[in-house]
């Protein structure tokens, strides 16, 4: 139970308060949002300090989508590939009604994405990887590509550019493969003590470089396993999709690809970014190669989509994911603090919004939604290939991320796995609905601004996509139009 309110401690336009004994990190008081912005521990008072949001803060002005939620169990049901003839006639409707909602939210009408909960050992993966993706992004990056090299992961991001708002850790991953350490088991080693002397002088480092590498022990391993749990994930709802639509097309085409892209995503808080630029240039100052360097870092510009007013405050922007289907976490929210020793250090809190962060465009009525999970859920978005697949049955969701622009030391993390079909899949539009080929945002109401400019960045389905384009094409055709360049991506 909460302690009363001790005291305030202002009474501007945004107010704070101290409530002791308490490890709250949300609190409503009236019809006013509070949040948690540091502990207190003087000796006194022990407790949280929560400071009333400002308007810009909650986001009221974003209409909530709370997703429609499945259990796993429920979708190993929907997946099955029949049901026993002692099955009663109550759980046959009941399944066929979880099916119908499945397919009216993943399909046309709906918003192109779900959520899944109660799966098993996922909820302990999520805990055990996201807080990493942001000790990796503000690692030195020499440290970092050691790790990183390490745990065979790579990235698709210019982690040298330190006016990135994102950094992302990906790895390829495979079907039907059992799951092995990324790293090879180390040489037995010798006495230290029998080593040659400039060897021992190297001791020292070494073991400063281990001590920094237990955070990441089991990186890779965790990575892989989240990875395969949510590839099994993808398998589940591509088969319950089959079976509503009838065919094989999707399971198959995923398996026919045999991989699958895992990325661990760091949001950056505002004070990441402050910190990324201010360690960059003590580094410019010590190199002799500044200006080469300066070229060097600045020379991904391509790597952002045109810029645009609407899309100053947001941490990755609007585009629609291009594979079959996206896996991904319940974000991660961390807050960056330091204790009463001046010691920096990062906990877990809960959203400041409530929400995700997360916003997808709704074509039915030209207006964005802000879309809310279950704590512990996981998201899973249909992406333009599904569409395509299943010949306009399933709809591709046209989404970004958007950043707290008040909360300077709130930074997001999540997990996310891209299943895509092979890269020789041909696709063959000539029975495709073509008024699906058309972006929803076309049309827009001509009083409706924020749906006329998302309209003008997103390049149309039909001006990316041709009848008999490989995935391949398709894929790097579609990535020369958001992002310019050659269209060519990571293999990593």
């Amino acid at each position: 139970m909460l302690s009363p309110l001790s005291f305030c401690l202002s009474f501007g336009p945004r107010r704070e308060l101290i409530v002791e004994g308490c490890k709250a990190q949300n609190l409503r008081v009236g019809n006013a949002n509070w949040w948690i912005s540091e502990s207190v521990d003087d000796g006194n008072r022990r407790g949280v300090r929560v400071r009333e949001m400002e308007m810009e803060e909650t986001e009221t002005e974003a209409e909530i989508l709370e997703l429609y939620e499945l259990r796993y169990s429920d979708l190993m049901l929907l997946a099955a590939t029949s049901v026993t003839s002692s099955t009663p006639p109550e759980e046959l409707e009941r399944v066929e009604a979880m099916r119908r909602t499945m397919m009216e939210t993943l399909g046309h009408g709906g918003p192109g994405l779900l959520s899944v909960t109660g799966f098993p050992s996922a909820s302990r993966l999520r805990r055990k990887l996201l807080p990493l993706a942001r000790k990796l992004a503000l690692l030195d990056f020499e440290d970092r590509k050691r790790i990183l090299k390490k745990h065979n992961l790579g990235s698709d991001v210019p982690l040298k550019n330190p006016d990135r708002k994102v950094s992302s850790f990906a790895m390829q991953l495979r079907y039907a493969e059992p799951l092995e350490s990324t790293q090879s088991k180390p040489a037995k080693e010798a006495d230290p003590c029998l080593r040659p002397v400039h060897d021992r002088l190297d001791i020292v480092d070494n073991l400063r470089e281990h001590q920094d590498d237990d955070d990441f022990r089991n990186l890779g391993d965790t990575f892989m396993e989240l990875g395969s749990c949510f590839m099994e994930l993808g398998l589940c709802i591509a088969r319950a999709c089959d079976k509503a639509i009838g065919g094989h097309e999707l399971e198959k085409s995923l398996l026919d690809s045999g991989t699958a892209k895992g990325r661990l995503i760091h949001y950056h808080s505002i004070l990441d970014s402050i910190n990324l630029k201010q360690a960059d240039r003590r580094r410019r100052r010590g190199s002799t190669k500044k200006q080469v360097n300066r070229r060097r870092d600045n020379g991904d510009e391509h790597s952002e989509v045109r810029d645009c007013d609407i899309q100053s405050n947001l941490w990755q922007q609007w585009h629609h994911d291009y594979g079959i289907f996206t896996v991904l976490t319940d974000p991660m929210f961390l807050l960056h603090e330091e204790n009463k020793f001046s010691m920096a250090c990062d906990r877990e809190c809960s959203s400041p919004s409530g929400h995700t962060y997360l916003q997808i465009f709704n074509p039915a009525k030209n207006n964005v939604l802000m879309v809310k999970t279950s704590p512990g859920s996981f998201i899973i978005q249909v992406g333009e290939s599904a569409d395509i697949i299943s010949k306009g049955k399933l709809r591709s969701t046209l989404h970004c991320v958007c950043q707290p622009s008040k909360l300077e030391n709130v930074s997001r993390e999540t997990f996310v796995v891209f299943l895509q079909p092979a890269w020789s899949k041909t696709f063959f539009i000539s029975d495709y609905p073509i008024e699906h080929c058309q972006l929803e945002g076309d049309h827009p109401d001509k009083d409706d601004l924020l749906a006329q400019e998302i309209s003008k960045m997103i390049p149309s389905l039909t001006s990316r996509l041709k009848d008999g384009m490989t995935f391949a094409e398709f894929s790097r055709e579609t990535t020369k139009q958001y992002y310019g360049g050659t269209g060519l991506q990571s293999n990593r």
